[in-house]
C-alpha cells in the first residue's frame, strides 16, 4: 500500500472487537484480563513462557503492552503495571 500507513494494532475505538488484533497481542490481552488486579510485564512474560530472568527478553513484550495501552486496549499504571480496560 504505497503511501498509506497501516496500523497493525488498531485503536480500540476503531476496532469492532479484539479479533482485529494479531494473535500475540490477543494472548497478552487475555492474560491481563485473567488477573485480578494490575499485572507486571514479568508475570505476563512468565505466562507466555519467556525467560523472565533476562531483562532484555522482556523488553519486546513491554513494548507490545505499551502499544496496547497507547491504543486504548490496556491501561498503563504509574508503577509500570498494566490493567485491562473495561
Amino acid at each position: 500500500m504505497a503511501g498509506w500507513a497501516v496500523l497493525l494494532i488498531p485503536h480500540r475505538s476503531d476496532a469492532a472487537d479484539e479479533g482485529a488484533l494479531p494473535g500475540d497481542y490477543r494472548k497478552i490481552l487475555a492474560i491481563v484480563r485473567e488477573t485480578d488486579g494490575p499485572v507486571q510485564v514479568r508475570a505476563v512474560g512468565e505466562r507466555l513462557d519467556l525467560d523472565a530472568s533476562v531483562r532484555g527478553k522482556l523488553e519486546p513484550l513491554r513494548a507490545k503492552m505499551t502499544k496496547l495501552a497507547d491504543r486504548g486496549w490496556l491501561h498503563k499504571r504509574p508503577g509500570g503495571k498494566f490493567t485491562a480496560r473495561s
